[in-house]
C-alpha cells in the first residue's frame, strides 16, 4: 500500500510541475521562518538596542518638545514590542501636552492611547476616549488619525468578543470611519489606495483589491513593518478567494517581517498556526502558537492572550494526540525491531551452522578430491603396468608363434627328406622347459600386478596354514586364485592353462577354502576383491 501511495505521488508531482515547484518555495519559505524564530532573541537584542538608544536620547532631552518627539518614537517602538511600556510613555506625553497647552498634541496622544487600550483589551476605556472626542471637529491628519484607530479598535474588538451580534455593528462603523479616513487622504496617494483596497475587500471585490494590494507590496521595503502589514492584508484576501497555497505564501512572509522587526503583536505567526493545523502539519503548528503565546506573554495584552488562548488548547491536544500516536507507533516499531533483530540473530546464526557445515562439506571433499587424484595416479600406474604387460603376453605369444612355425618347417623338412624317425622322437619329446618358462613369466607378470598378492591371500587363511613361497614366484594353487582373481573363472580354461584336469582344480580350490575360516562364497568373493582400493575387510 505503501509503494502505491508514492507512486501515485509521484504521478501527481509529474502531472504538476509548476505546482510542485511552488510547493518547493512555500517548504523553503517555512524553512527561512523556521530559522528566523530560532534567531528571534538576537532581533529582539537589536529592538532593545535601539529602545535603548532612545531612552538614553530622553535623558538628555533639553526641551519638553524634545522629551515629547522622544516619547512618541519609544510609543512607536513599544507599540508592537511591550504593551505597558508603550502606554507608560503615551502618558507622558498627554503630561508634557498638558504643561505645553498643545491641543492637537493632546488630542494624538489620547488618540494613541485608545489605540494602546484596543491592544490591551480595554475596550471600555478606549471607547470613552473615543467618545469624548468629536472626530468632525478635527484637523484633516488628526481626523485621519481618529479613524485609522478606530478601525483597529473595531476590529480587535470584533477579535475579542467572537460574536456575530456584534460583528456586524461594528464591521458596518469600522467601514464609515474607513469613509472619513479616505475622505481626507489624497485621492490617488498610496495611503488612500491601501484603505480603497481594504473597502473593495468588505465589499467582496477580491480581486479589484489584490490588484491595488499587489501593487503597493511590491513598492515597500523589504523586512519592514509596512512590508509585514501588507503581506498579512495579501493572506487575508486570498483567503477570501479559497487559495490556502496563496494565502500561506503570504502568511509566512508577514511573520518573517514581524519576527526581524521584533513585532510581539504578530497576528501574521497566530493565523499560521490556525492554517497549518488545518493541513494537518501539527507539529509546526504547534511550535509556532507556542512562539506566538510566549510572544503574547512579553507583549503583556489580555486581548492577544485571549485570542490564542482560544486555538492553543486545540492545536495543543492535537500536537499532544500525535505524540501519543507516535510513541504508540515508537513502541510498535520498537518491538518490531526487537523481533526483527532476534529474527536475524536466529537467521544468522542458522547461516553460521550452515556455513561450518558447507565449510566441512568443502574440506570432506578436498580431502576426497585429494585422494581420489591419488587413485587415479594409481590406476593410471597400473595402467601403464597393465598395457606393458599386455605388450610383453603379445610379444610371448608371438615368440610361441614363431616357435611352433619353425618346429612346423623343420617337421616338414625332415617329412621331405625321409627322416621321419627325427620327427617322431621331436613329437615325443615334453614341453616341461617352455610350460617352466610360461608359468614364471605368468608368476612374474602377475605379481607385478599385485605385488601384495600373497599377503593379502594369506589374510584369507588361517595364521597357521599360511603360504611362505620365493620372491617372485606362485606355486600351483595359488596360480588358480591367481586367474580367478584376473577374471577367468571357467575351469576348462584354468585347467588348460595349467595343464591339469579340471577336477584336480576343484580339489585344489576345496583344499584351500579349508584352510580359511569363511565359506566357499565369502572365500572366493575375497579373492576377487584382493589388491582392489576397497578390500572386503577380513572376517573378525
Amino acid at each position: 500500500m505503501k509503494y502505491i501511495v508514492e507512486i501515485v505521488g509521484l504521478c501527481l508531482l509529474l502531472l504538476s510541475p509548476l505546482r510542485a515547484v511552488g510547493a518547493d518555495k512555500r517548504d523553503s519559505l517555512l524553512n527561512e521562518l523556521d530559522k528566523v524564530i530560532a534567531n528571534r532573541q538576537h532581533y529582539s537584542d537589536l529592538k532593545q538596542q535601539k529602545i535603548d538608544s532612545l531612552k538614553e536620547k530622553r535623558r538628555r532631552s533639553e526641551s519638553l518638545e524634545e522629551t515629547f518627539q522622544v516619547n512618541a518614537a519609544l510609543f512607536s517602538a513599544y507599540s508592537t514590542f511591550v504593551c505597558d511600556s508603550a502606554e507608560r510613555y503615551i502618558h507622558d506625553n498627554i503630561r508634557i501636552a498638558e504643561m505645553l497647552g498643545n491641543e492637537n498634541a493632546l488630542l494624538e496622544s489620547r488618540l494613541n492611547l485608545a489605540f494602546v487600550y484596543s491592544l490591551s483589551g480595554l475596550f471600555v476605556q478606549a471607547n470613552k476616549i473615543f467618545e469624548s472626542i468629536r472626530c468632525a471637529d478635527l484637523p484633516d491628519y488628526l481626523k485621519a488619525a481618529y479613524g485609522w484607530n478606530y478601525i483597529r479598535y473595531c476590529e480587535n474588538y470584533i477579535r475579542y468578543t467572537d460574536d456575530n451580534r456584534f460583528s456586524v455593528y461594528y464591521a458596518s462603523k469600522k467601514e464609515a470611519y474607513r469613509d472619513t479616513v479616505m475622505s481626507v487622504l489624497g485621492e490617488g496617494t498610496d495611503m488612500y489606495r491601501k484603505e480603497l483596497a481594504f473597502k473593495l475587500q468588505y465589499q467582496g471585490k477580491v480581486d479589484e483589491a489584490l490588484a491595488i494590494l499587489k501593487d503597493l507590496y511590491g513598492k515597500t521595503e523589504p523586512e519592514t513593518h509596512d512590508r509585514a502589514m501588507l503581506a498579512m492584508a495579501l493572506a487575508k484576501a486570498y483567503e477570501q478567494l479559497g487559495d490556502s497555497l496563496l494565502e500561506k505564501k503570504f502568511l509566512v512572509q508577514a511573520a518573517i517581517a514581524d519576527k526581524k522587526q521584533a513585532v510581539r503583536e504578530n497576528e501574521a505567526l497566530l493565523s499560521l498556526a490556525w492554517l497549518l493545523y488545518k493541513e494537518g502539519d501539527i507539529t509546526r503548528a504547534y511550535n509556532y502558537v507556542k512562539v506566538a503565546l510566549d510572544d503574547a506573554n512579553r507583549y503583556n495584552s489580555r486581548f492577544k492572550n485571549t485570542i490564542i488562548a482560544r486555538i492553543h488548547p486545540i492545536i495543543e491536544n492535537s500536537y499532544l494526540t500525535m505524540l501519543e500516536e507516535q510513541k504508540g507507533k515508537l513502541q510498535f516499531y520498537l518491538v518490531l525491531i526487537v523481533v526483527f533483530i532476534v529474527v536475524l540473530a536466529g537467521s544468522l546464526f542458522f547461516i553460521y551452522k550452515q556455513m561450518k557445515i558447507v565449510l566441512s562439506i568443502k574440506d570432506h571433499l578436498k580431502q576426497k578430491n585429494k585422494e581420489l587424484s591419488a587413485l587415479n595416479e594409481k590406476l593410471n600406474e597400473i595402467n601403464a603396468v597393465k598395457e606393458k604387460y599386455v605388450g610383453y603376453f603379445m610379444s610371448q605369444c608371438a615368440v610361441y608363434i614363431n616357435k611352433l612355425d619353425e618346429y612346423r618347417r623343420d617337421v616338414a623338412r625332415k617329412i621331405k627328406v625321409g627322416k621321419t624317425d627325427e620327427v617322431y622322437k621331436s613329437s615325443s619329446k615334453p614341453f616341461e622347459l617352455e610350460l617352466e618358462e610360461l608359468y614364471s613369466n605368468f608368476d612374474k607378470a602377475f605379481l607385478q600386478l599385485y605385488p601384495l598378492f600373497l599377503e593379502d591371500f594369506n589374510t584369507l587363511l588361517r595364521p597357521e596354514e599360511r603360504y611362505v613361497l620365493p620372491a617372485g614366484k606362485l606355486n600351483i594353487e595359488l596360480r588358480i586364485f591367481a586367474l580367478m582373481r584376473l577374471g577367468i573363472s571357467n575351469m576348462g580354461q584354468v585347467a588348460s592353462f595349467l595343464h591339469c584336469s579340471i577336477q584336480t582344480v576343484y580339489n585344489y580350490k576345496s583344499k584351500l577354502r579349508k584352510l580359511s575360516d569363511f565359506d566357499a562364497e565369502e572365500f572366493d568373493e575375497r579373492v576377487k576383491k584382493i589388491g582392489t582400493f576397497s578390500p572386503v575387510p577380513p572376517k573378525k
